[in-house]
């Protein structure tokens, strides 16, 4: 990748909110960029919060295990499949009413979702969380950008705003082990309500009016497609879940879910006004940090999921216990998000962030398969945690901060949901994906050993063969 995208130093748009830059930066700005991060850190927080709760919502409401993924692919699968309509609609309609709809509509499903009574309501709830994320995030990025202009603020901007949007997944585990511990499942739910309530009057107070794009239309065929194929892949992996990689249904969903994705492609070449325009994903940076959030964002959902159920299930850890083994990772992660986008990405551009971030993440899943029944948390598990952080730390830097430089101010929004479709996109497929894989091997592993262990022992084995 080519390093001088984040280097130069030219300003790259004027705030759309008219703030004038000829005398020096505006003094609101970073009561917005808290504001912004409040509606960031909550929408993060339910990728990961209700992890930890799984387990006492599954008793509470009865579901199997085969549809306990629903309860976190409902939220991924309706944020990552409308995010390009929705970043595109916030250009249309201007960023503070999307930003302020988003937030007022997350906080009314998290209060449904906090008062179910069946697996269907609390299901249901997740998938209306989703869709208003989809409406507020890449209004959140969006505003980030186009408030933030001087290259030197901006470092500092998205480093904070990378280390909540990096953190935010660890800090909902530890959050989501203190509720479940010490109030109930349900206030994993109510406690949007209080960030909600908090970026909803920053917002209202802080924030001048959004412009509209001129003359701007909204791609009806793209939305429809893209929409289309991103439900289709994420529901074709679910279903091998429960109906195998041999079904025809789970062969037919994914068939029309890249068909849809190749016709949205090709379709975007051709409309008057696409969804995504090619000049925003052909960047070669701007590309390569979608593609980087997608890959990220597979590998990580599934730590979050498997290292949870391994803590409770197995090391017997309590929710928050769960959740504190995990701050390591969540204080590494802040470190390096604001050491890259301050400090690194100036210097060596994105390339080595990227290499080091990824590798990082790798090293720690490898060195995580090293775990076992009596494994002890010192010897298994804060090393693994800790270089996961470092990596975690220096891909959202880089990828928040590249996926939307230098775009023109008509494109801000949806360049925002192209870096949040990525990473909600891998999770929704990494987490059907990886939750088929380990069921199945869960179930091999235990066919070929029926004989010869205790049951109890032959579970868990099992369970971590998985």
């Amino acid at each position: 990748m080519s390093t001088t995208h984040v280097t130069r130093s030219t300003v790259m748009s004027r705030p759309s909110d008219g703030m004038a830059r000829a005398g020096g930066a505006d003094p609101r700005q970073w009561l917005i960029l808290a504001t912004i991060c409040a509606a960031a850190l909550m929408i993060v927080l339910d990728t990961t919060v209700m992890n930890l709760a799984l387990p006492s919502a599954q008793h509470a409401l009865g579901f199997t295990n085969a549809d306990r993924q629903w309860i976190v692919t409902a939220y991924s699968l309706s944020f990552g499949s409308l995010l390009l309509f929705c970043g595109r609609l916030a250009d249309l309609i201007g960023r503070k009413v999307t930003f302020l709809a988003g937030l007022a509509g997350f906080a009314a499903a998290s209060a449904v979702g906090g008062a179910s009574v069946s697996f269907t309501m609390l299901v249901t709830a997740r998938a209306c969380q989703g869709v208003f994320a989809a409406l507020l995030a890449p209004s959140a990025l969006s505003l980030l950008t186009t408030t933030f202009t001087d290259p030197k603020e901006r470092g500092k901007a998205f480093g904070v705003y990378g280390a909540v949007a990096a953190s935010g997944s660890g800090l909902g585990l530890l959050m989501g082990g203190a509720l479940t511990s010490y109030a109930s499942w349900r206030w994993c739910m109510y406690i949007n309500l209080v960030f909600a309530g908090i970026a909803i009057t920053g917002g209202a107070l802080l924030l001048g009016r959004q412009p509209k794009t001129p003359g701007a239309r909204l791609d009806v065929p793209g939305v429809a497609a893209v929409s289309g194929g991103m439900f289709c892949l994420v529901y074709g992996f679910s279903n091998a879940a429960t109906h195998s990689w041999h079904a025809a249904s789970t062969w037919g969903f994914l068939t029309a879910g890249v068909a849809l994705l190749i016709v949205f492609a090709a379709w975007q070449f051709r409309a008057a006004h696409p969804l995504l325009p090619p000049r925003v994903i052909l960047d070669r940076n701007r590309g390569g940090a979608y593609l980087t959030m997608l890959i990220t964002g597979a590998g990580i959902f599934g730590i979050f999921l498997f290292l949870i159920y391994y803590m409770q299930l197995t090391l017997g850890y309590s929710p928050v216990k769960s959740g504190v083994v995990l701050l390591p990772m969540v204080a590494v992660i802040g470190v390096m998000a604001n050491v890259g986008n301050i400090v690194l990405m100036p210097r060596l551009g994105p390339k080595p962030l990227l290499i080091a971030g990824m590798l990082c993440n790798a090293a720690g899943m490898a060195w995580l398969t090293r775990i076992g029944v009596h494994s002890g948390y010192a010897s298994a598990l804060l090393g693994p945690v800790i270089v996961t952080g470092i990596g975690m730390g220096l891909i959202f830097s880089f990828a928040a901060n590249t996926g939307t430089f230098g775009v023109a101010p008509r494109d801000a929004g949806i360049a925002s949901a192209s870096v949040n479709t990525g990473q909600q996109l891998g999770g929704s497929i990494g987490t059907a994906l990886l939750n088929t894989i380990a069921a199945s091997a869960t179930t091999s592993y235990l066919a070929s050993h029926l004989h010869g262990r205790p049951a109890p022992q032959l579970a868990q084995l099992a369970l971590i063969h998985g």
